[in-house]
């Protein structure tokens, strides 16, 4: 039986999910959120083993596959250690949804996991999910210090060359998280770094501000959103924002154009301002990241700063941008993106499927603003 994505999502609505790389942090973090907020956490490493008892050799072979000892374990090559841990993920994911379900029908769930990009698409809303990452290298060590790792650890020692055995794990940890990585810093997910520098309680405050599970004490009242012209105070504070927000993806394309001000003809910018300190941004565009020139305006780079999420900030930034291309004479606008169910809430509906610059497929949707 398939299940649709949106009915997925409505059913795992209660679900919030802190997912990432190996060693981001999601059980420190997802267990100090949990004792803060009285919540329940799902951690998938520690369903593995009820998971496998009612799971059939048939149906998940990669999760009922047995090795002898850490030799065996170990001696794998990188491409065939990968490819069983990405079998056990994929094999177990259908249990861990279906408890998902049962268990969040009447309460707030937590679920330590490990989610990619593709998968959130398909399982939850950008508000409910962040990403924790560390740069894929040397994880091994990190990984098997941990008290909660202490079993792998032991097992990982008791090989013949344990080295060796060390190794092929760090590779094939490195192989697998690489992309996802990658991926991650370039999605439109909210997502933190792990550093030396990095905290578990300013961490715990940033994914509680995400998530909503604490407000910034402040009035919409509060916010004014303005239109940004070159020259400007206002447009020199918000190259200073788009220095310091966390959207990789689009940050240096953004930055060369605020600095070089290659907006043309009706395209210009926007800023969401609080106590004087810009929040958010959108843009107002004639073209985007796609060789579409007969389609136009595009409703383009909406950011809002994490602190400042989940108070529909972005709606109020993309009516002002539609007011302003009402305005200037037009009665549509588009938005491009990989989302399912986000600009639906703003009016927006499924327009088709777009290829842009890099050859990669995104989602075009519409709106009437006449």
């Amino acid at each position: 039986m398939i299940f649709q994505d949106n009915v997925i999502k409505e059913y795992l609505k209660n679900v919030y999910f802190i997912t990432g790389t190996p060693c981001g942090g999601k059980t420190t973090i997802s267990r100090e959120l949990a004792k803060r907020h009285n919540l329940f956490v799902y951690d998938i490493d520690e369903q593995f083993a009820n998971h496998r008892k009612i799971s059939n050799s048939a149906f998940q072979p990669a999760m009922n596959k047995v090795f002898q000892d850490a030799d065996e374990f170990f001696g794998r090559t990188v491409e065939e250690y990968s490819k069983w841990l990405i079998d056990n993920t994929r094999e177990q994911l259908d249990f861990v949804l279906l408890d998902l379900i049962r268990l969040s029908q009447n309460q707030i769930i937590l679920c330590d996991c490990h989610l990619t990009v593709e998968e959130a698409d398909k399982l939850t809303e950008a508000s409910r999910i962040v990403f924790l990452i560390k740069e894929p290298s040397n994880l091994v060590d990190d990984y098997c210090n941990r008290l909660d790792h202490q079993g792998f650890g032991d097992f990982l020692n008791s090989a013949s060359d344990v080295e060796k055995a060390k190794a092929i794990c760090n590779a094939t940890l490195k192989s697998l998280n690489e992309k996802r990585y990658n991926d991650i810093k370039n999605s439109g997910y909210y997502w933190i770094e792990r550093t030396p520098k990095s905290t578990v309680e300013e961490t715990v405050e940033k994914v509680e501000r995400h998530l909503g599970f604490v407000k910034n004490d402040f009035s919409m009242d509060a916010l004014e959103i303005r239109k940004v012209d070159k020259d400007t105070d206002l447009a020199d504070k918000l190259i200073h924002f788009v220095e310091n927000f966390s959207w990789e993806a689009v940050k240096e394309h953004m930055l060369e154009v605020l600095r070089t001000w290659a907006f043309t003809d009706f395209e210009t910018p926007f800023a969401a301002i609080v106590n004087n300190q810009i929040v958010g941004m959108v843009s107002i565009m004639k073209t985007d990241y796609y060789p579409l020139p007969q389609i136009y305006p595009w409703v383009s780079s909406l950011f809002v700063t994490e602190a400042y999420r989940g108070y529909r900030i972005s709606e109020k930034l993309i009516d002002f941008a539609n007011e302003y291309a009402r305005e200037n004479g037009f009665d549509r606008t588009y938005i491009p993106s990989v989302h399912i169910g986000l600009y639906e809430k703003y009016g927006y509906h499924y327009l088709k499927d777009i290829t842009n610059y890099g050859n990669g497929k995104d989602r075009l949707y519409v709106k009437e603003i006449k």
